[in-house]
């Protein structure tokens, strides 16, 4: 029997190449290690893209880069012939803001206005460098709302004030541009394409703009959130000067009413309106480099899922997305999860045969989370007993059939 694994990762707990090896080793402990197991590690296009992108047979690599508030981090990017995977959060991440940058373990309002995409831009030029001119870039856990100011500059751009000085990074620093030097911007992005992995459809401004919607999650108070819109909204108007005819059809304009603008602190809104990015869901991006369609084939069975499985799951999360490719090719689909608010009509109507659950297994949720690999493995010898019971009820049937 052959089986694919294509879950995400279990958020706070294990990586989705972590579940893959502990559905596995539950799976063929139940199968006395007679099952034919794919794994194939997925994302949404946020955190975990890389890992993907490596259980698919892309390269790692890694540079030195600046982090969100400009300390030196290494981060990782993968590389398959020409073509790269960038996960935003490796090198500009709220996970990687030091601990002198938070209040009470969270970020503070200082990081919210001077965190830089810097890094994410230098991770493009690392890109570059390895050969890549096709670049796949997946926003998600970013620390900045600088419109990807920071991006540009570590493409070589220079962000000037009125006394021709170079802006300090970050958002709130854009309140006071002037003009953008592009005289040594990268010229190999001339003949690289851009695919955004994103399922942020928020535009760069207003009410539903980058700094409003996901401003406080960064730290931003109200007050840093009128002053981080103000300062992207300059960002445009100098950019629209830069890169375009005045006007309100000039491509910087349009590009900051352009869905997914807003994604990863207006990152998104910088790779549409320069880099000519193209915005694609996450999770079809993930399935397409993983070739999860080709490895269905000859597949009895996928157990895909997260680490909650609710509502917002049904949006387009990766569990959704691997059940649409498997009922394409007529393989059923089982989910496992941490824990799940999905009622079984809601899981059937989604594509799912049956949802396990951690909480099924032990009550206690911090449990589950500290507990996941040990917890996962019950879950995969319970799928595999299932399976085989499954399967000798169809034999005797057929024998039935047979006898009469």
């Amino acid at each position: 029997m052959r089986i694919v694994i294509a879950p995400d990762k279990f958020k706070g707990s294990l990586s989705a190449p972590e579940v893959c090896a502990h559905l596995e080793k539950g799976l063929q402990r139940g199968a006395g290690g007679n099952l034919d197991v794919v794994r194939i590690p997925v994302a949404d296009g946020g955190e975990g893209t890389l890992d993907a992108a490596v259980g698919s047979g892309f390269t790692r690599r890694s540079a030195v880069v600046a982090g969100p508030l400009g300390e030196p981090v290494t981060a990782e990017f993968a590389v398959r012939g020409n073509e790269a995977v960038i996960e935003m959060a490796a090198a500009s991440g709220l996970a990687l803001l030091p601990a002198s940058a938070l209040v009470d373990g969270r970020p503070g309002s200082t990081a919210a206005r001077t965190a830089t995409s810097l890094g994410t831009g230098q991770l493009i030029s690392a890109a570059l460098d390895a050969g890549c001119n096709r670049i796949v870039l997946g926003v998600g856990g970013s620390a900045n709302t600088d419109g990807g100011a920071g991006v540009l500059q570590g493409l070589g751009a220079r962000l000037l004030d009125a006394d021709g000085s170079e802006l300090p990074s970050g958002g709130a620093a854009l309140a006071r541009l002037d003009r953008i030097d592009f005289s040594g911007f990268e010229p190999r992005l001339r003949d690289t394409r851009f695919v955004l992995a994103s399922d942020v459809d928020n535009p760069l401004l207003g009410a539903q703009g980058a700094a409003a919607i996901f401003g406080p999650q960064k730290g931003a108070t109200q007050q840093d959130v009128g002053m981080l819109d103000a300062a992207l909204a300059r960002f445009v108007e100098v950019l629209a000067r830069e890169i375009g005819s005045e006007g309100p059809y000039n491509r910087a304009f349009k590009a900051a009413e352009a869905p997914g603008a807003g994604a990863a602190g207006g990152v998104g809104y910088a790779a549409i309106a320069v880099l000519a990015a193209t915005r694609r869901p996450g999770i079809d991006v993930v399935l397409e480099f993983t070739g999860l369609a080709e490895r269905l084939a000859g597949a009895d069975l996928v157990i895909t899922g997260e680490g909650s499985l609710d509502e917002q799951s049904l949006l387009g999360k990766t569990p959704m997305g691997v059940a649409r490719a498997a009922a394409a090719q007529g393989v059923p689909v089982v989910a496992v999860c941490g824990r799940t608010t999905l009622a079984q009509g809601q899981a059937a109507a989604a594509g799912f045969e049956d949802v396990y659950a951690l909480t099924e297994l032990e009550s206690n949720v911090d449990r589950c989370i500290a507990e996941a690999a040990p917890l996962l493995e019950q879950l995969g010898t319970q799928i595999s007993g299932r399976l085989a019971a499954t399967t000798l009820s169809r034999s005797a049937t057929t024998k039935e059939d047979l006898h009469v």
